[in-house]
């Protein structure tokens, strides 16, 4: 292989490179949802990067979509902090603990500059996770908070609502989160409106397969 060829084989490679819908290797994390991982490129959410969930309300399962991973992050060894950037309720141990949750692990941060608070938390090198919940952000913002993922070598999560579907955003991946109608099923539908070579359908999922 010709010098410049290798060098276009590596930057294709690189996860920062957006190839429409195929897939560029990075390091994943597995979301514990099969279906989910099945979807996403890689097989799980990104180890490092920006992943925007936006839903029509909250309550609509957005905790249960990352509790797996924050059980593991919370029990890797050494373990880093996950932070919750001006979450719109306080976490409830039990329940995060019933998920395999190490609360001790998790750090709750009120502020009235949650998007300086949610950049600061993903560069430190000292998370794992940081997830921030924004009425509003632009895309300039956004993009800052992909790079202080990126830098910090963490997982960074922003929860929007769904009304900025349309909008564009610097995030690695987006994701829309609607409940599942189906009489009988409790979980949620998954859209992937954004993504480096992911799944075009919805994707179905239970929490009953989470709490097993």
């Amino acid at each position: 292989m010709s010098g410049t060829s290798q060098q276009l084989s590596e930057l294709l490679a690189h996860p920062s490179v957006w190839r429409g819908r195929s897939r560029a290797a990075m390091e994943t994390l597995p979301t514990g949802f099969a279906a989910l991982d099945a979807g996403l490129p890689g097989g799980g959410w990104p180890r490092h990067g920006l992943v925007e969930i936006l839903t029509p309300g909250p309550g609509v399962g957005e905790l249960y979509l990352l509790l797996p991973a924050l059980a593991a992050l919370s029990r890797a060894q050494p373990a880093r902090w996950c932070t919750w950037v001006s979450p719109p309720h306080e976490p409830f141990a039990p329940a995060l603990a019933a998920h395999g949750v190490v609360a001790d692990r998790m750090l709750v941060v009120r502020t009235h500059l949650p998007l300086w608070a949610q950049e600061q938390a993903l560069k430190s090198g000292a998370c794992a996770a940081a997830l921030v919940w924004l009425t509003r952000a632009s895309p300039k913002a956004i993009r800052r908070l992909q790079l202080a993922a990126e830098q910090g070598r963490a997982l960074g999560v922003l929860y929007r609502s769904q009304r900025h579907a349309d909008e564009a955003s610097p995030a690695m991946l987006r994701v829309l989160l609607e409940p599942n109608t189906s009489p009988g099923k409790c979980g949620a539908r998954v859209r992937l409106i954004k993504s480096r070579g992911g799944s075009r359908e919805p994707i179905d999922l239970e929490w009953s397969a989470a709490a097993a």
